[in-house]
């Protein structure tokens, strides 16, 4: 089964959890060798200089010809090989071993005859002891590192919250939510500590202000532009009208138009970019409305109803949309052009060169074409902006055997 971590959890939490529980057993582990070995040597030697201390004795009892006292004597059972070599050797000697299924401490020492006297001393006690010892490191080193770790996770949680917090703003920004702040409190009190997640939330927050702001200047002059263009374009078109018949005029006449035209764009584009843009939902079917955007297009478009769909839409919203979208394919792509609906989904397809790359990848933008295109990028922008406005999503992609495709994704009616 597969661990399912919190939203807010990531690599930086599960390292640095990690790093927290390596760096504490190996300090538990460290401090307990250390324990263990100071107290192991000096039980140890304790019992070493018990069990000399009872050698000696036993040593001038023998050879004064007394008697040796309990747990004392010559080449006794259970003594250990390795300390009856060294005593028959010459040297004296202590080794722990097990002797009738209990710990001892043994002292052996050479007599005469190439024999060797020894003294058993019980260990039991001190082995339980160090037992004991041994358990209370594990236990306690076990319980300090299960509290550090409960803790520096709760600490590195609490930042990679905050830093969960200012990536869940930042992807607002990205997506145009200019209004979105991470508003963190450190970064607005500065009487509190400041850490480096407050420096990037304040960094982050100054500048979708500015951007904001900025975004907000080009709106109002692009606005403010098309505004003061209608009222010389409407005199320039009546102008224009009374011009007399022949080629001149009909120029004027057609430059006249498309400037009125994109002035007409840009005041829409102006609308949609401010965000308060509401629909006049209405209940339609969806084939019929995109039969009457091909009729009135007057292009040589297929319209084929797989799956008709009655939609809760802005109708005149999204006759712009398949609009736009019809003459963007006729104008930049190649015949045939199909207009495909299937249920709320509808697509619209030529069989021309395809999509620019950065459209597909990044959506269209405004006064950018490419490969000699005529055009300034705003029927596919506006096309864009009034699907959001109806709720609808529109994406762009290029067919495996050639073409372009949009497909627009519209909310079935209730």
């Amino acid at each position: 089964m597969r661990l399912t971590l919190p939203h807010w959890a990531g690599a930086l939490a599960v390292k640095a959890a990690a790093f927290i529980t390596v760096m504490c057993c190996a300090l538990a582990a460290l401090l307990g060798v250390l324990v263990h070995v100071s107290v192991t040597n000096q039980t140890v030697g304790q019992a070493r200089d018990l069990a000399l201390s009872r050698l000696a004795d036993a040593t001038e009892a023998y050879e004064a010809g007394d008697r040796l006292l309990p747990g004392a004597g010559v080449d006794p059972e259970g003594l250990p090989a390795p300390l009856r070599r060294l005593a028959v050797a010459g040297e004296r000697g202590t080794m722990v071993a097990t002797h009738r299924g209990r710990p001892a401490m043994w002292a052996a020492g050479p007599v005469a005859g190439h024999r060797a006297l020894a003294v058993e001393v019980d260990y039991s006690q001190q082995a339980r002891t160090i037992d004991g010892l041994d358990r209370s490191i594990v236990w306690s080193s076990g319980l300090a590192i299960g509290a550090t770790v409960l803790v520096g996770v709760f600490a590195v949680t609490r930042v990679t919250r905050r830093l969960h917090g200012t990536a869940r703003v930042a992807r607002r920004i990205s997506a145009g939510d200019l209004d979105a702040r991470v508003d963190d409190p450190r970064a607005k009190d500065p009487t509190r500590p400041q850490d480096e997640v407050a420096a990037v939330a304040a960094a982050l927050d100054s500048m979708a202000s500015s951007l904001q702001s900025k975004l907000l200047s080009e709106q109002r002059f692009t606005a403010d532009v098309a505004h003061e263009l209608r009222t010389p374009l409407t005199g320039l078109h009546a102008a224009a009208e009374l011009l007399p018949p022949g080629r001149p005029t009909e120029l004027v006449r057609d430059r006249v138009a498309a400037l009125r035209t994109l002035t007409e764009d840009l005041l829409e584009i102006s609308r949609l970019d401010t965000g308060r843009e509401k629909p006049a939902v209405d209940t339609e079917a969806l084939g019929a409305l995109a039969e009457r955007v091909v009729r009135a297009s007057g292009t040589a478009t297929e319209v084929r109803i797989l799956r008709d769909v009655r939609v809760e839409t802005d109708r005149r919203r999204l006759e712009r949309v398949l609009g736009n979208l019809v003459a963007n394919a006729h104008k930049h792509g190649a015949p045939p052009v199909v207009l495909t609906v299937d249920g709320p989904v509808v697509t619209v397809r030529d069989h021309g060169g395809g999509y620019p790359e950065y459209l597909v990848a990044h959506g269209p933008q405004r006064f950018r074409t490419e490969g000699g295109a005529k055009g300034h990028g705003l029927g596919l922008t506006i096309a864009v902006g009034q699907a959001e406005v109806l709720g609808a999503t529109l994406g762009f992609a290029n067919a495996a055997d050639g073409g372009a495709v949009a497909t627009l994704r519209l909310p079935e009616a209730g």
